[in-house]
């Protein structure tokens, strides 16, 4: 990279130019040993292709199976890409070669796999995505030929402790300042030392301007208002700690910051308001997890309790009904992920939905890829099957209410939990007669569903089958109407007022262990069960046993909620470190075991661990150290020979320049506007829509209707992640998403040139700068640019736009437009130039 190409993102706000270079993309073809696959393959083919494998392969291409047909054998990575009668199944990034690929997708009706059915098209493209990455696979052979379905523990679990993550945090002794005329916090020490070790040096501090921008963005999401810029950046240039210590405690104690850092989180959660995969049903209750998220850390809830919280807060005392109705729906965040609810299996069903659950709870609080020990012994983290199935036991004996409308294709459907609240206000409510209208068009379908199951009868009697058939078509709707109206009758009492619901946990009446599964198939059991607990290589001295009355969620919170805990508190402050400098400390920030990557700052990683649990696990006060440090006020100029020696910026000698996440653009272009509505909603849009069936009776045109909230307020169904979110790479709700994915595309430039969004609110800010402010000339321009940029325009800028603006009215006067209606265009253009550039999406 050049110096040149380096540059402070700052651009001539109406030269709206962009250019797209294809780049050439090819790959070689490698053999990949399981130990040179990354954590991210090898998750994707853990979550994604052996399960599939498992379930729809393994029966006849598996030496365990009932019979390898085909010479083929798909069990193992090497037997995979041998192949079998044909040729190989797996060609690494061949799609034509690989004949498993050509045999799932039915392309050659002489190859087809399986024979009875093809695999849904969700499933497909994850086989065409893993063999495009290189057909990443971890699999060895484990069981020799004639071995008994039995499991041997192949971990040696205290020679995986000896991992750094799974040791405790050590208080480190902070070092002396290694870079003169600096005053040093802790955290700056630690850097600065490391920059010394390194050659590098810190740079100069930024402007106010650039700093307040930075600030507001990360913690609160929104760009600064003109006011805050003129009082924020003499004060800087006077008196910065102060002016720092004032401008942090003030964006703290705003109400974005709770939907701002809530919204980081949700990432984290894969929040989403639908099931997702092929039936994708409604969860009308979601948005009650989305707001005790925001509400949680407007108040700095202490991290170990909003980690309680989540796993067993339905286990933990309350003392009021409001803390009963908070603790209960914080479980939401166990039963709002994705489910395969058209899975006919009721045991594979559970299993798959205690998968996931192991896979977020492990992932998101201790950066530990425990689900990938569903089939085997984990090769890569120190976690042997039997502490998987310890876990899932304490799931399986757990109840997860997700609610969703019962229909046909829909026999997964559970209870919600009703709070003990009284009705809502802005809540929606029914009258009288339409409880009535409800429950009077439920019997009609019930009556006619019952007339038609008579019929279906008597034609089986008399031998017509095609008959009954066509007559068991019809219930299909039916069913499905009235399970919808179930529902929705269900969720208000006869006087026609909304009852409180939400998705959450609850105990079964009778805990189990979990029996270990041969290659994590449920029809493949051992007769050995695995007594419920926890992974053993992270042990804590104060861990509680769990009775045999009990499902152990409660003992579970209390172990990684514990200070004694290796991970818990170094996952989460390297999260806060990624979100305000745009890497962590750990740059895999979901995965510390041995396959992620190593700490770039170890002492500085423990330093902040223990710092958190001494500030008693407050994200606030995290947040203000950090914002306060030399290193987070640097500048993001470019320093060649530093470049030369840290291109990654790994030991921070710069700010690194950072694009805004997808809300923060959306959220910047409604501020800018005027336009933004900082109001809370009561509940969301997918509530107001109710139970139902994306596709079906919920469409996207439904869902997909722009507002003026907050991003962190859209309604997100799995799917249809609104287009104004989805193009800047907002997470994705299938997944847990730490960090997230930065791409550059010509769909984005597109967009902010031409979407009814955009130009709309470019309308909009014209409009106000002009009528509502009554701003005209240099003082219109000076504000457009601090609304926009957190800056005044340089001189030529200031210039280029007044003579842009004068060019674009006298040529669209010559053409015959009114004068006025030239102006109102011109201030228009020039906004959407100001919101489409890269300066607007950029932080410095």
């Amino acid at each position: 990279m050049t110096q040149t190409t380096d540059m402070k993102i700052r651009s001539i706000p109406f030269l709206l130019l962009a250019s797209f270079f294809p780049s050439s993309l090819f790959c070689v073809a490698q053999e990949m040993s399981s130990s040179q696959l990354t954590s991210e393959q090898e998750k994707f083919f853990e979550n994604k292709i052996r399960p599939a494998l498992v379930k729809h392969c393994y029966k006849c291409h598996a030496e365990e199976g009932d019979k390898v047909k085909g010479g083929l054998l798909l069990d193992t990575r090497d037997a995979s890409r041998s192949g079998g009668d044909s040729g190989p199944a797996v060609v690494p990034f061949d799609l034509r070669e690989s004949l498993l690929y050509v045999a799932i997708t039915y392309e050659d009706s002489s190859l087809e796999m399986p024979p009875k059915y093809k695999l849904e098209d969700e499933v497909i493209a994850d086989f065409r995505k893993w063999i495009e990455m290189g057909a990443p696979d971890p699999r060895e052979r484990i069981h020799p030929e004639g071995t008994p379905q039995e499991y041997t523990n192949t971990i040696d679990i205290e020679e995986g402790r000896e991992h750094w993550a799974y040791q405790p945090p050590q208080s480190p002794v902070v070092p002396a300042a290694a870079e003169k005329d600096i005053p040093l916090s802790s955290i700056d020490a630690f850097l600065s030392k490391k920059r010394a070790e390194k050659g590098l040096t810190a740079n100069e501090a930024a402007d106010g301007y650039t700093l307040l921008r930075r600030l507001t963005f990360d913690l609160t999401g929104l760009p600064p208002t003109s006011e805050e810029i003129a009082q924020f950046v003499p004060a800087y240039e006077a008196h910065p700690e102060s002016a720092i210590a004032e401008a942090v405690s003030r964006l703290l104690a705003s109400p974005g910051f709770g939907e701002r850092w809530g919204r980081r989180w949700l990432d984290v959660a894969r929040y989403a308001e639908s099931t997702g995969k092929e039936i994708n049903a409604t969860y009308p209750h979601a948005w009650r997890y989305r707001d005790y998220v925001i509400d949680a850390f407007q108040s700095d809830k202490p991290f170990d309790e909003f980690l309680m919280e989540q796993i067993a807060g339905d286990l933990l005392p309350s003392e009021t009904p409001e803390e009963l109705i908070e603790n209960t729906v914080a479980t939401g965040f166990l039963a709002i992920g994705v489910k395969g609810l058209n899975e006919q299996n009721a045991r594979q069903f559970r299993f798959d939905l205690v998968d996931e659950q192991i896979d977020v709870t492990t992932r998101a609080f201790l950066g530990t890829t425990a689900a990938c020990a569903r089939c085997h012994d984990h090769k890569s983290d120190p976690i042997p099957m039997s502490d998987y199935y310890a876990m899932a036991g304490i799931f399986l004996s757990s109840e997860t209410l997700f609610g969703t409308a019962e229909a046909l294709q829909n026999r997964k459907a559970t209870e919600l939990i009703s709070l003990p609240a009284p009705a809502e206000a802005g809540a929606s409510s029914k009258s009288l007669a339409e409880m009535i209208d409800l429950e009077y068009q439920r019997d009609l379908v019930r009556e006619r569903l019952a007339d038609i199951n008579t019929q279906i009868r008597e034609a089986r009697a008399e031998g017509n089958t095609d008959q009954a058939q066509r007559l068991r078509l019809q219930t299909l709707g039916l069913n499905n109407r009235a399970g919808l109206l179930d529902r929705e009758i269900a969720s208000f009492s006869d006087d026609g007022k909304a009852h409180p619901l939400a998705m959450g946990m609850a105990d079964r009446p009778a805990p189990f262990d979990s029996q270990i599964l041969i290659r994590g198939e449920e029809d493949n059991p051992t007769e050995e069960r695995a007594p419920r607990g926890f992974l053993q290589v992270i042990p804590t001295p104060d861990q509680e046993s769990i009775g045999p009355d009990e499902s152990g969620r409660l003992q579970m919170a209390e172990w990684m909620a514990s200070p004694e805990n290796p991970l818990t508190a170094r996952v989460f402050v390297n999260r806060v470190w990624s979100w305000m400098f745009g890497e962590g400390i750990v740059s895999s920030v979901d995965n510390f075991g041995p396959t992620g990557d190593q700490p770039s700052h170890p002492e500085l990683l423990d330093y902040l661990a223990l710092r958190f649990i001494e500030l008693d696990w407050s994200v606030k006060d995290v947040v203000r150290e950090i914002a306060s440090s030399q290193a987070y006020r640097m500048s993001s100029d470019y320093n060649a020979a530093h470049f030369e020696k840290d291109p990654e910026n790994r030991f921070l000698w710069r700010m690194s320049k950072r694009r805004l996440d997808a809300e923060s653009i959306r959220d910047a272009t409604l501020a800018v506007s005027g336009q933004l509505d900082t109001e809370r909603p009561h509940a969301s849009l997918v509530a107001e829509l109710g139970d139902g069936f994306v596709g079906r009776n919920v469409s996207e045109s439904q869902i997909n209707t722009e507002n003026r909230r907050r991003s962190v307020y859209l309604p997100i169904v799995r799917g249809l992640v609104p287009e104004s979110l989805s193009l800047f790479d907002f997470a994705d709700p299938n997944l847990i998403a730490g960090k997230r994915e930065i791409t550059t595309v010509p769909s984005q430039a597109l967009y902010l040139m031409n979407s009814d969004f955009v130009i709309e609110n470019a309308e909009a800010m014209a409009k106000h700068l002009f009528q509502d402010l009554d701003l005209r000339g240099s003082a219109l321009i000076e504000e457009a640019f601090r609304r926009c940029y957190s800056r005044s325009p340089s001189p030529e800028e200031a210039s280029k736009t007044r003579a842009y603006v004068e060019r674009f009215i006298a040529t669209a006067s010559d053409s015959g437009m009114e004068a006025q209606q030239a102006r109102a265009l011109a201030l228009t253009t020039f906004c959407q130039s100001l919101i489409c550039s890269a300066e607007f999406r950029y932080l410095n």
